[in-house]
């Protein structure tokens, strides 16, 4: 009997979709239509399959507003920020289109007089792209774009609590000239998710989620010779020094902590200030996490919504508490925010003080609207503190001084060092992360070299 994927909406508890997993049959005939769709596929000229990805995203955007209220209704965020994650969308995959021929490009040597030699790149086959709730459009073409690009089929198995974005995508899709099997999205539990890696029916999985699902699609892979690209959790840190453009830096680190109820895989989540900016910045800081609106992600004027469960609210609660418990001091007033209540996924955010790195909410990821507040004495202490933590995606530097930037970054142990940014992922620059953040490596020339094998010619023109 098959097995039923539920979203319950974070607005009300309610159940908003229910599917049946897709049955062995249909998940056998799907990887069959795969193969045999891909097999024509890459022998489309690259400029020709880019241009049919390129319409995929005309096809997303003509869907219109309706996409931002499933988003709201699925995993909580505000609809006036619905539509924003097609922006991104439209950036990666307009970017991943553009440098795919040279990217693509055979690899030729030095000319040798008889012979004809070049090395070619051959896309690995069929790509399974496991995506997560987050961020579930932005996440998801990370990879289905380049990978449809580069000459594969693709799989995607979305998550639960976005279930409908999968949808979104296959409705995209088949709206376009894309061959009939080449891009398939199936409803699928965690059971099917490993026995379609573990018996070696793809060639590549592309993973986003966290370290435990990390490690399970690993021991899945282990003796099908199948690639993985795994981007899991993460704890990212942000150092302001006394130099930094104030407003802005505050600006910009706020919303990094918040924006998404801090449901962010480059969140902000642990940020610390030089003794000297520690004061004022803190006061701004506190202030402008004041003005959030938290409430239902449906009425245009939230600004926070809830979480995507009330379960990870509760983890959150739970970090937080620890933390008080250990020192830690609450910053925001629980009386600010009327909407936060226990048991549901609708959170407060917070910002503590007095911490340090024996409390949890310092060192584990939180994936919600928490954020610690901790004062360094200089450059050394900051950079120590900032790579005492299992995660490595991406670290953040607040100063008007690039020559500091450039000797911090060199001691730094992240796939990112930013300057005066964060929470942000450049598609002309490759999104990878170290420790225990996963490996392999999204978007940029080098995504599509993880999308791809090389394959030599080595032809003799002459015998004699």
């Amino acid at each position: 009997m098959a097995r039923e994927i539920v979203c319950i909406s974070p607005i009300d508890g309610t159940e908003y979709i229910r599917r049946p997993t897709t049955s062995p049959e249909a998940l056998a005939a799907a990887l069959a239509a795969a193969r045999r769709a891909q097999r024509d596929w890459r022998k489309r000229p690259v400029d020709e399959r880019a241009a049919i990805v390129m319409s995929f995203l005309d096809a997303l955007e003509a869907q219109g507003p309706a996409l931002g209220e499933d988003l709201a209704r699925q995993m909580g965020r505000p609809v006036r920020y619905g539509l924003g994650e097609l922006v991104g969308c439209r950036e990666r995959v307009t970017h991943m289109a553009a440098i795919a021929p040279t990217a693509l490009a055979p690899v030729v040597p030095p000319a040798r007089p008889g012979f004809e030699r070049f090395v070619s790149r051959e896309p690995v086959g069929v790509v399974f792209t496991v995506a997560p709730w987050n961020y579930p459009y932005l996440t998801t073409v990370n990879s289905v774009a380049p990978a449809l690009i580069a000459g594969n089929a693709v799989i995607l198995k979305h998550a639960a609590q976005t279930l409908g974005v999968g949808d979104r995508f296959q409705q995209a899709f088949d709206a376009t000239d894309l061959p009939k099997g080449l891009f398939q999205h199936l409803v699928l539990d965690h059971e099917q998710t490993l026995g379609i890696i573990s018996g070696g029916h793809v060639n590549h999985v592309a993973f986003t989620g966290s370290v435990e699902a990390g490690r399970a699609i690993e021991r899945a892979c282990a003796g099908t010779f199948t690639t993985s690209g795994l981007e899991l959790g993460g704890k990212d840190p942000a150092y302001v020094r006394p130099d930094a453009d104030f407003a802005h830096t505050v600006e910009q680190l706020v919303d990094g902590a918040f924006f998404n109820a801090g449901q962010c895989c480059c969140g902000i989540e642990r940020i610390y200030v030089h003794a000297a900016a520690y004061d004022r910045f803190l006061d701004a800081f506190v202030a402008a996490t004041e003005a959030y609106v938290l409430g239902d992600p449906l009425d245009p004027a939230t600004t926070l919504g809830p979480m995507a469960r009330a379960a990870f609210a509760e983890t959150v609660r739970a970090q937080t508490a620890d933390a008080v418990a250990r020192g830690a001091r609450c910053a925001i007033d629980p009386k600010l925010f009327p909407a936060s209540r226990e048991g549901t996924a609708y959170l407060m955010p917070q910002v503590l003080t007095g911490v340090d790195h024996s409390m949890e909410v310092m060192r584990e990821e939180s994936f919600g609207p928490v954020v610690g507040v901790m004062k360094v004495a200089d450059d050394a202490e900051a950079v120590r503190l900032m790579n005492d933590s299992r995660y490595g995606l991406t670290a953040s530097i607040w100063t008007a001084d690039v020559a500091a930037v450039r000797e911090i970054d060199a001691d730094l142990d992240f796939g990112t060092v930013f300057m005066n940014r964060c929470d942000y992922v450049d598609p002309g620059l490759v999104w990878t992360g170290v420790k225990d953040t996963g490996r392999g490596a999204a978007l940029s020339a080098v995504g599509y070299e993880t999308l791809t094998r090389p394959k030599s010619h080595h032809y003799r023109l002459a015998t004699r």
